[in-house]
């Protein structure tokens, strides 16, 4: 009898000792913007695998976001950036289940990553334009979301290949200013001064032949805007 309670009491203690690195295992939904040990495990795999080309340092940005997109185009996934459950699943690992507790709170760190994004992309696009502009060009990239002919999501569409100059240049990267950031976040809000446009240029600079057969729908500061 004696050997059998401590033989209960060894797998007791196993299980004891097991459990808590299990739930650590799991790993939370990652996007843009996101940091931390998660992300860095997820740039070593994808590092290993040739899709990650940059620095093994817990942040995810540009290069982050372009290496999952290219893992999950190539293992049959939806490919929005997004390192959820299923994306986890293919790099090996156990990710949170969608629709858990913490389902209110991932929301609101996507809008917040969003928004964060945007106001970047209309301050390095419009940082000197009047707010009205500013606005009109977050809202101008929140239509290309919605349009078929761009990709459907945020950051798709901000890092779409030669979409941005801001992107090419590296402006992008730098922090955004409080005025852009109230402009991202009334374009979140459904604020459109470009009403409904999907393109916006400066004339006074160099751009492709092209955009000009785009219809143009009016002008605000510096930049026109068209369909």
């Amino acid at each position: 009898m004696g050997k059998r309670v401590l033989a209960w009491l060894m797998v007791f203690t196993l299980l004891m000792a097991v459990l808590p690195w299990t739930a650590s295992a799991q790993q939370p939904t990652l996007r843009w913007g996101s940091r931390g040990a998660s992300v860095s495990l997820a740039q070593r795999k994808l590092s290993a695998w040739g899709y990650y080309k940059g620095s093994i340092d817990g942040v995810y940005g540009r290069l982050m976001y372009g290496a999952v997109i290219s893992f999950q185009r190539k293992n049959g996934l939806r490919p929005d950036g997004v390192v959820g459950p299923r994306t986890w699943a293919a790099l090996g690992e156990q990710g949170a289940t969608a629709g858990g507790g913490g389902g209110g709170g991932s929301r609101a760190a996507s809008r917040a990553d969003d928004r964060d994004l945007l106001a970047r992309v209309i301050s390095a696009e419009a940082k000197g334009e009047p707010y009205e502009g500013q606005v009109a060009v977050g809202a101008v990239i929140l239509n290309r979301v919605s349009d078929s002919r761009f990709p459907n999501t945020l950051a798709g569409v901000v890092y779409q290949r030669h979409a941005f100059e801001s992107v090419s240049n590296g402006a992008i990267y730098q922090p955004a200013t409080a005025s852009t950031i109230r402009a991202a976040r009334d374009a979140l809000n459904g604020w459109d001064p470009s009403g409904g446009a999907v393109f916006f240029w400066n004339p006074s600079k160099p751009v492709s032949g092209w955009i000009w057969s785009r219809p143009i729908i009016k002008r605000i500061g510096a930049h026109v805007f068209a369909k």
